[in-house]
C-alpha cells in the first residue's frame, strides 16, 4: 500500500509529504506570492532593512546598498541641471502637496527612504495640449562616492500633451531615487533614464507610473555604469485604451550589478503593453538581474500584452538572472505571453560572417551591435542614439582588447 493510500485510509503515515506553505498558512501567515500583493508604505520602519532573503531582494547584493537604508543627511550628494526644457519645471512639491503621491506608493525600504528624505520633490509639468518638440533634459551628477542623496521627481503630462523627458545620471554618489510619472488622458510621454555612473556609484530607484485613457507611455531604462544599479519600473495602464511600452538596455562589466524588476499592470480595458529588455555581460562578476511581472486584471478585457528579456553573455564569469511572470485574472484578452533567453554568441551567425571574409573580432562586434541596436533605435533621439552606440563600441573594444 502506498503512503498516499495509507493516509487516506485514516492511519498515521510518518513518511507522508509535509507542505511547508500549508503549515505557514495554518499558522496564520501567508507569504507574498505575487507583485500585486506586496505591502506599500511611506515609512521605512514598516519595511526594515532587507536581509537578502526577501523575494524582491534575493538577487541583489544587499550589503552594498546599506548606505541607502537611512535618510540622507545632508541631502546634497547630487547636482541637478537642465540643458533643455527648464521652463517646464513647476514649484517644488512638499510631502502632501498634489500631485505628489497621487500615483506613488513605496514598495520597498529605499523607496520609503527617498520619499522621506525629499522634503521637496522636483515637478516637471507638461501643459495641456502642448507638444514639446525638444526633449526635456535633466543632468543628475553625483558629487562623490562618499556622498549621499535622496530624491523624489514627479513627471506629469497633462491631457493631450506630448513630450520626452531624459534623466541622465553621471558621476559617483549613493543615491536613493523615486520617479513618479503621471500620464493624463490622451497624453503621450516618453521617459528615458540613463545610468552612466562611475564604477563606484550606488543607485536604487523606484519608477511608478499611471497611464490614463487613450494615453501612451514609453519608458526606457538604460544602464551602462555604476557599481550597483537597481531601477525598478512599475506601470499601471489604468485608463481604457492606454498603452505602455517598457524597454531596457544594459551592459554589465566586471564587478557590476545591474538590475531591473519590472511590473506592468493592465487595469483598464483594451490596454496594450510591450516589455522588452536586452542586456550584454562581460567580465568576472558581471551580474544582471531582470524580473518581469505582468498582471492582467479582472477588468482588463481586450488586453494585448507581451514581455521578453534577452541576454548575451560575452565572457566567462558573467551571470544573468532572468525571471518572467504572468498573472491573468480574465479570460477575455487578445493575447498575452512572455519569454526569456540567455546565451552566448550564436556560432552559426559567427560562421556565416566569417565565411564572407569578416574577421572573428569584427563578426562578434557586428553580432553584439545588432543585438543591442534594436533598443537604441527605439529612443527616437538621434544624438542620444549615436552616443549610446559609441558607448557600446567602447565596451566592445575593452572585451576584444
Amino acid at each position: 500500500m502506498t503512503a498516499q493510500a495509507t493516509a487516506s485510509a485514516g492511519t498515521q503515515d510518518t513518511n507522508a509529504h509535509i507542505d511547508p506553505a500549508a503549515q505557514v498558512a495554518a499558522a496564520g501567515f501567508v507569504p507574498v506570492q505575487t507583485r500585486s500583493q506586496r505591502p506599500h508604505s511611506y515609512e521605512p520602519a514598516d519595511f526594515g532593512a532587507p536581509s537578502g532573503r526577501e523575494v524582491n531582494w534575493k538577487h541583489t547584493p544587499v550589503a552594498k546598498l546599506t548606505s541607502l537604508f537611512a535618510v540622507a543627511s545632508p541631502n546634497d550628494g547630487v547636482r541637478y541641471e537642465f540643458s533643455a526644457g527648464e521652463q517646464y519645471v513647476s514649484s517644488p512639491l512638499a510631502i502632501g502637496a498634489a500631485p505628489r503621491g497621487e500615483v506613488f506608493l513605496g514598495e520597498d525600504v529605499t523607496a520609503a527612504i527617498a520619499w522621506q528624505g525629499s522634503s521637496e520633490a522636483m515637478h516637471i509639468r507638461i501643459p495641456r495640449e502642448e507638444e514639446v518638440a525638444e526633449p526635456v533634459f535633466v543632468s543628475i551628477t553625483g558629487l562623490g562616492a562618499d556622498q549621499r542623496a535622496d530624491a523624489h521627481i514627479v513627471i506629469e503630462a497633462l491631457e493631450h500633451s506630448s513630450a520626452t523627458v531624459v534623466l541622465q545620471h553621471t558621476g559617483s554618489v549613493q543615491y536613493a531615487q523615486n520617479v513618479e510619472i503621471i500620464v493624463r488622458d490622451g497624453a503621450t510621454l516618453t521617459v528615458i533614464s540613463l545610468q552612466q555612473w562611475e564604477d563606484d556609484a550606488v543607485h536604487a530607484a523606484a519608477h511608478q507610473a499611471r497611464v490614463g485613457a487613450d494615453a501612451t507611455l514609453k519608458h526606457f531604462v538604460v544602464s551602462f555604469g555604476g557599481g550597483v544599479v537597481r531601477v525598478n519600473p512599475n506601470v499601471e495602464l489604468a485608463g481604457a485604451g492606454s498603452e505602455g511600452y517598457l524597454y531596457g538596455l544594459s551592459y554589465a562589466d566586471a564587478g557590476q550589478h545591474l538590475e531591473s524588476q519590472v511590473y506592468l499592470h493592465h487595469k483598464g480595458p483594451r490596454t496594450k503593453g510591450d516589455v522588452l529588455y536586452k542586456g550584454a555581460l562581460q567580465g568576472a562578476g558581471a551580474h544582471s538581474v531582470w524580473i518581469g511581472d505582468v498582471l492582467i486584471g479582472a477588468d482588463a478585457n481586450g488586453t494585448d500584452s507581451y514581455e521578453a528579456n534577452r541576454n548575451l553573455v560575452l565572457t566567462e564569469g558573467a551571470r544573468a538572472d532572468s525571471i518572467p511572470n504572468l498573472e491573468i485574472e480574465t479570460g477575455d484578452i487578445l493575447g498575452a505571453g512572455h519569454a526569456s533567453a540567455t546565451g552566448r554568441f550564436d556560432d552559426e551567425q559567427l560562421f556565416y560572417l566569417q565565411a564572407r571574409g569578416i574577421s572573428e573580432e569584427e563578426a562578434r562586434r557586428l553580432v553584439v551591435l545588432g543585438f543591442l541596436t534594436d533598443i537604441v533605435q527605439r529612443l527616437g533621439i538621434p544624438a542620444l542614439e549615436t552616443e549610446l552606440l559609441d558607448a557600446i563600441e567602447t565596451e566592445l573594444a575593452a572585451v576584444n582588447g
